[in-house]
């Protein structure tokens, strides 16, 4: 019953907004993860608590400018979301302009297979939708979501566009086969995650266990790892999916020393980012949850 009252939920809430025109879809999402922002203690703890630890240097007022900011973002992507079935080549260029894709075409024209890193920056889920609706295509990967139909909902949407989800615990050997065929994968590394699957790297001088995947990824074949990270441009009123230079590889011949400088180099280009867009980086995540073996947790709560 639970799992039916989630589905439900989720798609009432994904169909109310569909409806609405997307300035209106925009406004209400955002009211609503205020609301629910306001309703939950511990993702407020665990945001300022991030951004302390970040940014130590700030003001309180501008830590909540930041998140104010930030929680307006997710519900601006809530309301892109419901919108995706209205989406097309000819709409797209009205919400969301490339930038720096030349770094983006010379990596692909390379016919190795691109791996194109990001994270939940603004509203993310538009940055593969938007890509494949400018001809591009991809696939992603996923964490699967508890409820499996509410996990067909979301991903019937993102796959609107010609995209193709792949599940984060079977990606190893799909990832493989795509970029053997020139393929793109998109990968977020921007989470926390287990000591198993991944290495500690700094992450604004305190070492994040990350993902290990796309260096061993990265290192296996002879794709190009190029950051391409979404955020909003207030000047412009539209999105700007923004790739980056590619990142060259350290290849020493010790492939544990290299998965861990080249982690590194890959979180150093998601840090960068943060630093100039603050308010766009989804600061409620846990990000310093992993340590080391016998080091006390961070958080305190």
């Amino acid at each position: 019953m639970r799992r039916w009252l989630e589905f439900v939920a989720a798609w009432l809430a994904v169909k109310s907004l569909g409806i609405l025109p997307r300035p209106l879809a925009r406004g209400v999402g955002a009211l609503l993860t205020r609301l629910a922002f306001f309703l939950r203690p511990p993702l407020r703890r665990a945001a300022v608590f991030n951004l302390r630890l970040a940014f130590p240097d700030l003001s309180d007022g501008e830590r909540r400018r930041i998140l104010r900011s930030m929680v307006r973002q997710v519900g601006w992507m809530a309301g892109e979301f419901s919108q995706f079935p209205r989406y097309s080549r000819n709409t797209i260029e009205r919400t969301v302009v490339l930038d720096g894709f030349e770094n983006f075409d010379s990596a692909q024209r390379l016919g190795k297979g691109v791996l194109f890193l990001t994270g939940h920056t603004s509203a993310w889920e538009l940055a593969p939708f938007a890509q494949s609706l400018f001809g591009y295509p991809l696939h992603f990967l996923v964490r699967p979501i508890d409820n499996p139909r509410v996990e067909a909902l979301v991903n019937r949407y993102r796959c609107y566009s010609g995209n193709t989800p792949i599940e984060k615990n079977k990606s190893a050997r799909a990832m493989l086969q795509i970029l053997r065929k020139g393929g793109t994968v998109g990968v977020l590394i921007d989470q926390n995650t287990s000591l198993e699957e991944g290495v500690f790297v700094d992450f604004f001088g305190v070492p994040a266990c990350t993902t290990s995947g796309l260096a061993r990824v990265a290192l296996r074949t002879e794709a190009t790892v190029v950051p391409a990270f979404l955020f909003w441009d207030e000047h412009m009123r539209k999105y700007r999916l923004r790739f980056e230079p590619a990142i060259a590889l350290q290849r020493s011949g010790d492939e544990q020393r290299d998965i861990v400088e080249n982690t590194a180099r890959f979180t150093r280009a998601v840090e960068d980012y943060i630093r100039r867009h603050p308010d766009q980086w989804l600061w409620v995540h846990k990000r310093w949850r992993t340590r080391p073996p016998g080091e006390k947790p961070i958080y305190p709560f």
